[in-house]
């Protein structure tokens, strides 16, 4: 009896998307420039410049009565080993719910990579329920109920799973990094900078790469001693890789002292 309703109910909506596209069909004008076909009756809207040529291959991305078949997008994008080599990237590899994230047919200048935690969490608790013995039982340490910074789905998250990739904090900190941040961005409108006059820079800042080698004493500090006329005391025979404050401002890493905001390449 159930299957029967289901039978019949299909064939009742099959039916009506044939009304409607044959309606239309019959009442849009004769200008024959104008492509009636029973996709463009069903579509919920333009997809993006990146699907655009799927516009008028439904079956590319969709199959019927399923809807979108998560197998087709992986068939085209599978082969994406820049995405998959990533590791904060690396779990499109067996996640299989493109279409959470990746939402499709908002208009043609539409970005698909927009992060969404969310659905994310979402996604986890599917994959992972029938693992799990008991809550959160990865390890991770539980926030809080009502996080001011993170929904109730986002606090489920671990954060550091993907962005440990690079710690600027140098380990002093933890992997709680919703202590600080919030899921929505990465900057922190709280936070205020040490007092311009502080000289403790290295405890929080590395220095790049180019500051050990000799790009430091034949680039770095002529450029700040061509431009600082006088302007910075102490520039720059004895100057180190740990004394930022002689030649870098806290208003931007790139703010030198006496030369402005200099860009290099």
């Amino acid at each position: 009896m159930v299957q029967l309703k289901r039978q019949t109910g299909l064939l009742l909506l099959a039916g009506l998307v044939f009304a409607v596209a044959v309606f239309y069909a019959l009442w849009l004008p004769a200008d024959k420039s104008i492509a009636v076909n029973w996709q463009s009756q069903v579509s919920p809207g333009h997809l993006s410049v990146a699907h655009a040529q799927f516009a008028t291959n439904c079956a590319a991305c969709h199959t019927p009565v399923m809807g979108i078949d998560e197998a087709k997008c992986i068939s085209c994008h599978a082969d994406n080993k820049e995405l998959l080599g990533r590791q904060p990237t690396a779990f499109h590899a067996t996640i299989g719910n493109c279409a959470s994230c990746h939402v499709e047919h908002l208009g043609v200048d539409a970005n698909l990579r927009v992060m969404d935690h969310k659905a994310l969490a979402r996604i986890g608790n599917k994959l992972f329920a029938s693992a799990r013995k008991t809550p959160n039982s990865s390890g991770k340490a539980m926030l809080p109920a009502g996080h001011p910074l993170l929904s109730a789905l986002e606090a489920d998250l671990n954060c550091a799973g993907c962005h440990s990739t690079k710690d600027p904090h140098f380990g002093l900190f933890g992997p709680d990094c919703a202590s600080c941040h919030a899921a929505t961005e990465w900057t922190i409108s709280a936070f205020q900078h040490p007092s311009p006059r502080s000289t403790e820079c290295v405890s929080c800042h590395q220095a790049p790469p180019s500051h050990y080698m000799m790009h430091f004493e034949m680039v770095d500090k002529t450029v700040v001693a061509g431009g600082s006329s006088g302007q910075v005391e102490g520039c720059c025979g004895g100057v180190d890789v740990t004394q930022c404050y002689k030649c870098h401002q806290t208003t931007a890493w790139n703010d030198i002292k006496g030369v402005g905001f200099y860009k290099h390449h």
